[in-house]
């Protein structure tokens, strides 16, 4: 059945059954003798069952018509409010910094605007070019890993929407952040400057090479999956940093934490994730 069908069959349903109540309504009112009971009882029955036909073609013509929810901005406030609690919070995030960066930084504006009535939700949103904005809990939880006391300059490769650098953004001095899809890159740099993120720094180019320029960095974050850690951010990395990385070739990663010391690379299995691979090995800016 095509869409156009479906909207033709309920408002033909809903029509019949308004039928229906009217020749109830009219039997209960001129009935002076009849089973009325059983005369009401089919006229609640018609009522509800008109309601919910009512329903299902809402949920079935809107889309077809094009029509998105309404959420008003203070609508979204409470979503984000209940986004920390119950998605970030109660899975062990305690850094208040990051808690206040989440319920601040406003994600609906991050995401498509067909999708922002469902910014919030427990699980990612694609972006566009194959990408995703990652969910709202892996997003506190590498944040949180990182340790920032606002006095850092952060990396950040694969900056996609520009979310993760918004959160990074209030809690470090500086972020940086790279990615490779020259679009992608354009509407993230845009949509930070309307936001007033004047320390984020976006750069469209290879994330494996970093930016060895403004090296070392306090902290490296990266939003997509090497199969390996890419030697340059290593580098870039500063004695006593922290790098957070998905690191696998395959559909599940390992999170890790990398601690860099003058001895080499502590690191640390945090979580299994899904990201998207991370691209330009070896490729030219």
């Amino acid at each position: 059945m095509k869409d156009g069908d479906s909207d033709v069959s309920m408002r033909g349903s809903q029509r019949q059954a308004s039928r229906d109540i009217d020749r109830c309504d009219r039997t209960v009112l001129s009935s002076p003798s009849g089973d009325d009971l059983q005369t009401v009882a089919t006229l609640l029955v018609s009522r509800a069952a008109l309601a919910a036909i009512a329903l299902i073609a809402s949920l079935v013509v809107a889309p077809v018509w094009g029509l998105e929810p309404q959420v008003s901005d203070s609508q979204f406030d409470s979503l984000r409010q209940q986004m920390v609690e119950l998605q970030i919070q109660r899975r062990g995030v305690g850094n208040e910094g990051v808690l206040e960066a989440m319920e601040h930084v406003p994600r609906h504006l991050f995401v498509p605007e067909a999708m922002r009535a469902d910014a919030y939700v427990d699980h990612p949103l694609p972006i566009g070019q194959g990408q995703t904005i990652s969910q709202p809990y892996i997003v506190a939880l590498m944040t949180a890993l990182l340790e920032l006391d606002g006095s850092e300059k952060v990396l950040e490769i694969g900056t996609g929407s520009g979310y993760q650098a918004a959160v990074l953004a209030e809690l470090a001095a500086e972020v940086y952040t790279i990615e490779i899809r020259q679009e992608l890159g354009r509407q993230a740099r845009e949509l930070l400057a309307e936001l007033g993120y004047d320390n984020v720094h976006v750069r469209v180019g290879n994330g494996y090479r970093g930016w060895p320029e403004q090296a070392p960095f306090d902290a490296i974050i990266v939003t997509a999956s090497p199969p390996e850690i890419p030697s340059a951010l290593v580098e870039q990395l500063r004695v006593g940093g922290r790098m957070v990385v998905p690191v696998g070739a395959d559909a599940i990663q390992d999170l890790e934490l990398l601690t860099k010391t003058p001895g080499g690379m502590l690191r640390k299995n945090i979580v299994p994730v899904r990201f998207v691979p991370m691209i330009g090995g070896g490729d030219e800016e």
